[in-house]
């Protein structure tokens, strides 16, 4: 018996090793490739190390295009967006969770079924209103259709239900109000699922492409993605660039991810995400 539980550790850790494996090779590739030539690059058989290091990749792909000015337009983007979902998910979840009034299920329900309808499906009507209302070109498009999610309610309101309803209603009987119990008591207590949803909302709009390809036309509001389909002509394509500044951007997320991973691991764990 204990050969068989240890043989069944053995294959846990090899998948997992070998799934850890999956996800670090194209990351270390992508290091890699920053350091290398073009040719070095797309060599058959695979070269795994540059021959020469080439730092300057870096400063050459910082300086080909207005970099600086995509980089503070992804995180005001970013940062904005994520200020927004959570303070308007945490509202939404926290009624959802703790007050009883007609429709409340529905609403939910409502609110669940939005998730299972793909952005390419709403993209050509949510461009259509942002263009009459005057915000192409403008943080306004970039921040407000991004100002909520679905996810982000489901998820609060997945979390706050695990708060004990004795906590509130004790609130309640001191004299506390509605506004104070919340940001007093339930705040508080929700940040593991607070730093979970900053996090996968900073990383999905750090990484957003489609959507600030399509209602930005100039450089003044692109963001790093759409920045990095400069290197992408007709005729060169500068792949070391590509892989330099891909480098770079993802710097931010993964300092995040270090700074907020024990919040990360528990809000996944206590909202009931786990599986």
């Amino acid at each position: 018996m204990r050969a068989v539980r240890l043989v069944g550790q053995v294959a846990a850790y090899l998948v997992v090793l070998l799934g850890a494996a999956v996800v670090a090779v194209p990351i270390y590739w992508m290091f890699t490739s920053a350091l290398k030539t073009s040719p070095e690059i797309l060599a058959i058989p695979i070269r795994w190390l540059p021959s020469q290091a080439r730092f300057n990749n870096f400063a050459d792909a910082w300086n080909s295009a207005p970099f600086y000015h995509y980089l503070f337009n992804s995180l005001f983007v970013a940062l904005a967006v994520t200020a927004s979902t959570l303070l308007f998910a945490s509202l939404a979840g926290h009624a959802l969770a703790k007050f009883s009034f007609p429709g409340r299920d529905v609403c939910f329900a409502f609110v669940l079924s939005t998730m299972m309808i793909p952005f390419t499906v709403i993209i050509i009507p949510l461009f259509v209103l942002v263009r009459d209302l005057g915000w192409m070109n403008s943080y306004y498009a970039l921040i407000v259709p991004a100002g909520v999610s679905a996810f982000g309610i489901f998820l609060m309101r997945q979390f706050i239900m695990t708060l004990p309803d004795e906590l509130l209603d004790a609130a309640r009987i001191d004299g506390a109000s509605e506004p104070a119990i919340f940001r007093v008591i339930v705040l508080p207590l929700t940040k593991p699922a607070l730093a979970t949803l900053a996090l996968l909302t900073f990383m999905n709009n750090w990484d957003s492409f489609l959507w600030p390809l399509v209602v930005t036309t100039g450089n003044t509001y692109r963001t790093l993605p759409v920045g990095l389909a400069a290197f992408q002509t007709q005729y060169v394509t500068h792949y070391e660039w590509i892989m330099a500044v891909a480098t770079l951007v993802t710097l931010p997320v993964f300092a995040l991810f270090l700074g907020l991973q024990r919040y990360f691991v528990q809000g996944i764990v206590m909202s009931g995400l786990k599986g």
